[in-house]
């Protein structure tokens, strides 16, 4: 199937690992040109010379995205050097994990600019330029948390909801300019920060590790973790002209875990 992606500009961020890497590797073997950034110079220049392996044209730059005068500046580069942005993947780590009785005021603060703020810089600068060239797609990449409330997780709980509420409303705005905008939504993926979190949880409940994994896979009925490549792959054909009339959506790559409906 050709997604008819290629030579498109996708700018992906957080992607010098996890899913974020993922999903920039994902639209660089479809043919995407793509600008990535991180905070972490040295990693992202690892995922940039990880992305060239697949012949993509990349570019790279170190951003902060809780800072809009980086974002703006990471958006303008890309412009100047590929011409165009179509495709951008708002992406950051998650909070960390706590109960609400552990949170502070700043914790709720820095989660607001982690998790909703980074997205809404990215989207004010690259949705003026989709909409005036009547194509584009802005995916965020929340967690299934904005479905079910995931113990221990109030912060990314509460904040990705509000990205959630941020897509619809963005989608229903740009819709009418052929740009859509979507929300991916991974469950408990084999990722660095998922083992950090099983980690943190095992030392807290005095228990191994395993067990902590053991839980969650008991919950999916796939009965075992999903893979980055899994996530990337529905990022990827949300990026692609071949979802041409899907917005707006929360879709969770979560092996079935979300029992609900919706």
């Amino acid at each position: 199937m050709d997604l008819g992606i290629r030579n498109r500009v996708a700018i992906v961020a957080a992607a010098s690992q996890g899913l974020g890497k993922a999903a920039a590797l994902g639209l660089a073997k479809e043919g995407a040109r793509l600008a990535i950034c991180s905070r972490n110079k040295e990693t992202l220049a690892a995922a940039a010379h990880e992305i060239r392996d697949t012949g993509a044209e990349v570019l790279e730059q170190a951003v902060d995205v809780t800072d809009a005068v980086q974002v703006r500046s990471f958006v303008a580069a890309t412009i100047a050097r590929f011409g165009q942005v179509d495709i951008c993947v708002t992406n950051a780590g998650g909070p960390p994990s706590k109960t609400f009785e552990q949170t502070t005021t700043d914790d709720w603060q820095a989660a607001v600019q982690l998790n909703f703020m980074s997205t809404l810089f990215f989207a004010q600068e690259v949705l003026p330029r989709m909409k005036e060239q009547r194509w584009g797609r802005l995916i965020t990449v929340t967690s299934v948390s904005v479905k079910q409330p995931l113990d221990g997780l109030i912060l990314s709980n509460s904040v990705r909801a509000a990205v959630s509420g941020l897509v619809k409303s963005l989608a229903n705005e740009y819709g009418p300019h052929n740009v859509l905008v979507n929300n991916v939504c991974p469950g408990f993926t084999a990722t660095a920060r998922l083992t950090n979190i099983a980690k943190k949880n095992a030392e807290a409940e005095g228990i191994p590790q395993s067990q902590v994994e053991e839980r969650w896979t008991n919950q999916i009925p796939l009965r075992r973790l999903g893979q980055p490549a899994e996530f990337a792959d529905l990022v990827v054909f949300l990026a692609s002209e071949r979802a041409s009339y899907i917005t707006g959506a929360s879709i969770a790559v979560d092996g079935g875990f979300v029992k609900g409906l919706y």
